[in-house]
């Protein structure tokens, strides 16, 4: 369906002709929107792949979709689990939009396909051309690590790039919308025909989100361990007011926090500034002071701090520890410091406030798991949260976001917040199937959520959590809620570890084992294991256990096992939320 063609000797005036051309324009897109697809069977088929932890990529891949749309080609969005190697070898087109997980790792949802893709098995792929967005973080040694590995290997195996991969930092939209309007077109090139229009209307994006935060107010805050606890775990409560902001559970809140006043103090002088003077952040002048505390990273050193630092101070540790490019050592050598304490480390270093203030990252959101269910809770949302505070270098450390939410906030702050979603962590749409739930210390928090879900669902499936902490008598947050639910019938099974409350240190690991018959007949009948909280170990920890226990109470040998524990993650069966 083409729109007509007015020739140029047509009896018109350029100014008749002009707007008869935009008239039979506009009626030929009204035309394509009513007919809903046009020749739908010759769509040009882009695949948009996405692995995410949190859920950016996925957000930035249903914006591909959209732009994909509007130049008339097909997409098609997939998890990267969704995707077994022989469809992803049969794909001619193909985004790859990719977050990096801890150090350099891929993305949970990312793992399998990976796997696949690098075996030294894995087909050629001279029939695809592709493009790749890395989602990263520079503040970490292997800053978009993932999308690097994918680019280069796609590379390897024949395929060929459209456009070059870009790299984002923390701050990912404006690069990503680069990205989208570059390469979209680059897929569109040569295609047949316009393939496919979309009669539905896009979907809203929300009023309040990361650039337009809701200022909420903080309803409750209250800790949660006992005075003696050698932890500050609080629970806090946050109005949602007539913000119009709905959240399901399993999804993470955002806080954009401010920073602890009396570090701003301590920067401006350690830099030898005065905090009145105004600079240009962001278009609009603001004092020193104001631009350190609402619009920067102050506590951990950027790589460009540090290295002007080094710079600057001459000082033979520190630049060789640059130097030699051993990243364990200047791990080593930066555990417990930040940025003030380099700055006091040097004190004959003096920067001017633009100086500094160009060495320094936006200041970043936080992101919590949410700890309540909007089906109980409509207008709050809850929050559980562990209070960075420790002593270095003989002075007081806390963290940003933890204890701007402690200690900053009172009944005349506003709370700056936007969701973001986690559509994968979420309880099971079968109310009838069990839930496995392992989340010691704040990794409780989706849980609570994900139990107050199945309350107010009436679900029949059974629910079973592993919880621990340091000691028992200190550290059992929402004790009392845990023993309501299990006189109610909510929470079936409740087992508990507290490392420190003996000689041999016992996790949630460990119960796992001591149960794993019973675990692996509640898998068998179709149930689901999530896991929250700390990443780097006690997700490994969990991970190895669930290993273990499917081997041996499956009587299956490691690839068997490993084939079992695949198939969960396919399914979303076994789903992580660790950080």
């Amino acid at each position: 369906m083409k729109a007509p063609y007015i020739p140029h000797n047509a009896p018109f005036s350029d100014n008749q002709r002009a707007w008869l051309s935009g008239f039979f324009a506009g009626m030929h897109s009204h035309m394509l929107q009513s007919a809903g697809t046009v020749d739908q069977a010759n769509a040009r088929v882009i695949n948009i792949l996405y692995g995410t932890q949190t859920g950016n990529s996925e957000s930035v891949a249903n914006d591909a979709a959209s732009a994909a749309k509007s130049h008339g080609l097909a997409p098609v969005i997939k998890s990267m689990d969704e995707i077994e190697i022989a469809q992803f070898a049969q794909m001619e087109y193909v985004l790859i939009i990719t977050s990096t997980y801890g150090e350099g790792e891929m993305p949970d949802n990312a793992q399998m396909l990976w796997e696949a893709v690098s075996a030294q098995d894995a087909p050629r792929l001279e029939a695809m051309k592709y493009s790749v967005l890395a989602l990263g973080d520079t503040s970490y040694d292997m800053f978009c690590q993932a999308g690097i590995e994918w680019d280069r290997r796609l590379e390897e195996l024949g395929a060929s790039k459209l456009f070059d991969r870009i790299d984002c930092d923390v701050d990912f939209e404006e690069p990503a919308e680069k990205w989208i309007s570059e390469v979209v077109p680059l897929m569109a090139e040569g295609a047949a025909t316009m393939a496919v229009i979309d009669t539905g209307a896009e979907p809203t994006k929300p009023a309040w989100n990361r650039k337009n935060p809701f200022p909420a107010k903080m309803l409750v805050n209250h800790l949660l361990t006992a005075a003696e606890s050698s932890k500050e775990t609080r629970h806090y409560e946050i109005s949602l007011g007539d913000s119009g902001l709905t959240y399901e559970a399993g999804d993470a809140l955002c806080v954009i926090p401010t920073n602890c006043p009396q570090l701003v103090a301590d920067i401006i002088k350690a830099i030898g500034c005065n905090g009145d003077e105004d600079e240009p952040v962001n278009g609009q002048l603001m004092s020193l002071s104001e631009a350190l505390r609402t619009h920067f990273e102050i506590k951990l050193p950027s790589k460009e701090l540090l290295e002007e630092i080094a710079r600057r101070s001459g000082d033979q540790e520190l630049n060789g520890l640059l130097e030699s490019g051993d990243k364990e050592k200047l791990s080593d050598y930066l555990w417990g410091r930040d940025t003030l304490d380099l700055l006091q480390q040097f004190p004959d270093m003096e920067f001017s406030a633009a100086e500094f203030l160009a060495l320094l990252k936006p200041l970043q959101h936080r992101a919590y798991s949410i700890s309540s269910s909007s089906k109980k809770y409509p207008d709050a949302v809850h929050l559980t949260v562990a209070s960075v505070r420790y002593e270095s270098h003989g002075r007081e450390h806390k963290g940003v976001c933890s204890t701007f939410l402690a200690d900053l906030v009172d009944d005349d702050t506003e709370v700056k917040i936007f969701f973001q979603p986690n559509k994968s962590f979420r309880v099971p749409d079968d109310d009838t199937l069990p839930m496995i739930m392992v989340g010691p210390g704040t990794g409780i928090a989706p849980f609570r959520a994900f139990l107050q879900e199945r309350e107010m669902r009436k679900a029949t499936g059974p629910n079973w959590l592993f919880f621990g902490d340091r000691n028992a008598a200190t550290d059992f947050i929402y004790k009392d809620e845990l023993e309501t639910m299990q006189e109610r019938g909510v929470l079936t099974r409740l087992d508990l570890a507290f490392s420190r409350d003996q000689a041999e240190k016992i996790y949630v690991q460990d119960r796992m084992r001591e149960h794993g018959d019973e675990i692996f007949a509640w898998l068998e009948r179709g149930g689901y294991f999530f896991v929250c909280g700390d990443a780097y170990r006690m997700a490994k920890d969990v991970d190895q256990a669930l290993f273990d226990i499917v081997a041996k109470h499956g009587n299956m040998n490691d690839d068997e096992a490993t084939n079992y524990i695949n198939q969960l993650k396919k399914d979303k069966r076994y789903v992580r939320d660790v950080y």
